[in-house]
């Protein structure tokens, strides 16, 4: 499908992954945010001279499509409260489905597969995105979208994207735990955790070749038995220790130790 004129957007929500939206449509030639709402006008107000603002849901203008960018346990809440019907409205969760949207609206996801924070900068163009829509002539719109943003587009189901989600979780949630753990223990000792920051891009950049399974390494894949008593012994914090164990013995599963 051709779009001859920008498409125009109004977001809804002003957290994390709506603040890089914002800013990455705005950098956008092919998409306009049209209206931004959130329900705290204060949150969004320092963008009052750049795009329409509103915390009235009464006030929402027509654009192409409405993206909701709110917490899981708020998305059908809001679907149901737009003044409105027979719109796109798309929301931006990995775990919610596209069912989870009032039914009033034509439905769909917009789910891009990153972590978000709003004081770090992002290169959205290396973000993926994940695109469902119930309406097989609503997809060429929620694709014109995103690529108007990300060179990573893909055509993802609700369980696809569950199971993206759920993945996420441990590549990057408790991997930042980890990130966490690893702080406390050079902490403790004085050392620079900072040293550890080349290792942590290696570890990063060598699953962009290699399976997890062939990059792993270490004295659990070994079966070093020594150093694995060694650091046991090192570790003050028991959750530390049940941690270690665990994940070692996950290792050794895997590799056949």
């Amino acid at each position: 499908m051709y779009f001859s004129s920008m498409i125009s957007v109004v977001i809804l929500g002003a957290g994390n992954v709506a603040h890089h939206l914002y800013k990455a449509f705005s950098a956008s030639k092919a998409v306009k945010v049209k209206q931004w709402y959130n329900r705290h006008l204060k949150t969004i107000e320092t963008f009052k001279n750049e795009v329409a603002i509103t915390d009235n849901l009464s006030e929402l203008t027509k654009a192409d499509i409405y993206i909701i960018a709110v917490s899981d346990d708020a998305i059908t809440d809001l679907s149901k409260r737009l003044p409105f019907e027979d719109r796109l409205v798309v929301h931006t969760s990995g775990s919610a489905t596209a069912y989870d949207l009032d039914k009033k609206n034509r439905r769909g996801v917009f789910y891009p597969l990153q972590t978000f924070s709003k004081a770090a900068d992002i290169d959205f163009s290396q973000v993926p995105i994940c695109l469902e829509s119930l309406r097989k002539t609503d997809y060429a719109l929620l694709k014109s979208v995103a690529t108007a943003i990300t060179t990573i587009t893909k055509r993802v189901n609700s369980d696809q994207r569950a199971a993206l989600h759920l993945a996420a979780v441990f590549v990057n949630n408790f991997t930042n735990q980890l990130y966490r753990v690893a702080h406390e223990i050079t902490e403790a000792e004085g050392a620079e955790f900072d040293l550890l920051k080349p290792l942590i891009i290696e570890t990063a950049n060598k699953v962009q070749d290699l399976s997890p399974f062939k990059a792993q390494t270490g004295p659990a894949k070994r079966n070093d038995k020594k150093t694995i008593k060694k650091h046991l012994k090192l570790l003050k914090s028991e959750h530390h220790k049940d941690l270690y164990k665990l994940l070692t013995a996950l290792i050794q599963d895997t590799h056949g130790r």
